[in-house]
């Protein structure tokens, strides 16, 4: 039995972790906004677009809708509810009979006082979607697969249930950051190899990177003369009474924790390449199992660099689009600002890439050669 905990304690640790994160409060659980109100889904019974102005594609007005509440303190009822149209394509949404909806109802008491149209009820299909996901990684993947929905549930929860209520709270981002990122790393590389000099060779390989890619973000960000304003939505935080956040800080923090997960992956592949070799020829001497790691690494860079200007850029595509459809010139692009920003995310994150190499392949050979000598 002991032995049976013992094989599985990195899985009891993971799931531990895990339920902690769950029942960690945010302190943001009851905001201003939604208090005296309840969000649910509504199946929409019929619509009236009398009162929407069409011009082309934009659309502005109201649609009004006839819903079925499907949950909540008031389910089974049927109510008018109202979907605001701003005349944005980016966030406006047209509903249609028979479509579910999420909304969000203003109650005093027992009675309702209005219902708001939110938008398209969609968690049903994203549970699909990822259960879906989870069985074939797990599938193809076995314990393996299992531990890396442990470390995808571990990292979603660590960002929504400490490091962003931290940043709220006007906590210094960079250091959060940091902390948060060396966290997640130990942590992943953990579950990758559980209690073994492979995990501390990889992480120091990975965390080194990182702590280079941070250096050069906040050096960078002020050599370019970039706000923090760039990131998307930053402009209705501020509004919504967080004046006093620094968003140039948070979007350097963005920088190293973005660029992290190919640094963990690079990293791990290193330290699994070098201990490969070192299993394969045990009197193998550290440096030339440092020049393996390094052969490795730099065969893998090429891709990791082009990974981080993909992951980067795709979601400029219409920006970039954009720009071309009117002639801007070449330079003119390279110097806008949100251009620079993705520039100084996908250069400085390679930075670290290809730092992470030389560090991991001279961690994981020194710390693993030791191991097979010892």
């Amino acid at each position: 039995m002991i032995q049976k905990i013992r094989k599985n304690s990195v899985s009891i640790l993971a799931l531990l972790i895990i339920l902690i994160l769950i029942v960690f409060p945010t302190g943001y659980e009851d905001a201003v906004i939604y208090k005296g109100t309840d969000r649910v889904r509504a199946e929409v019974i019929s619509t009236d677009e009398s009162t929407v102005t069409n011009n082309g594609l934009i659309r502005s007005g109201e649609q009004y809708c006839k819903v079925k509440i499907l949950g909540g303190k008031f389910k089974g009822q049927e109510v008018k509810a109202v979907n605001m149209l701003s005349g944005s394509l980016e966030s406006d949404k047209i509903f249609s009979e028979g479509d579910i909806a999420q909304v969000v109802i203003s109650y005093k008491e027992k009675d309702i006082l209005s219902v708001t149209m939110t938008d398209h009820y969609r968690l049903d299909k994203e549970i699909v979607l990822a259960v879906m996901f989870v069985v074939l990684l797990v599938f193809f993947a076995g314990k393996t697969g299992l531990r890396a929905v442990y470390s995808f549930a571990i990292t979603v929860l660590a960002i929504w249930k400490i490091m962003v209520p931290a940043y709220l709270r006007g906590i210094n981002p960079i250091w959060c950051g940091i902390l948060i990122t060396v966290f997640l790393t130990v942590m992943i590389i953990f579950l990758v190899y559980g209690f073994d000099k492979k995990t501390l060779a990889a992480s120091s390989g990975a965390l080194l990177g990182v702590f280079v890619t941070c250096i050069m973000g906040c050096i960078f960000t002020d050599l370019f003369k970039i706000h923090g304003a760039v990131m998307p939505y930053s402009e209705s935080l501020l509004y919504s009474g967080y004046q006093n956040l620094n968003l140039t800080q948070i979007f350097m923090s963005g920088i190293f924790i973005g660029a992290s997960g190919a640094m963990m992956d690079l990293a791990v592949d290193i330290t699994s390449a070098v201990n490969e070799v070192i299993q394969k020829k045990p009197d193998i001497g550290w440096k030339e199992a440092a020049r393996s790691g390094m052969n490795v690494g730099r065969a893998a860079m090429g891709t990791m660099t082009t990974t981080l200007l993909l992951a980067y850029s795709g979601g400029y595509i219409a920006l970039l689009m954009t720009f071309m459809a009117q002639g801007t010139p070449i330079d003119n692009i390279l110097n806008y600002k949100y251009v620079s920003a993705e520039i100084l995310d996908t250069i400085v994150g390679s930075f670290g890439l290809v730092t992470v190499a030389p560090f991991t392949a001279l961690t994981s050979a020194w710390l693993l050669t030791r191991k097979a000598k010892g």
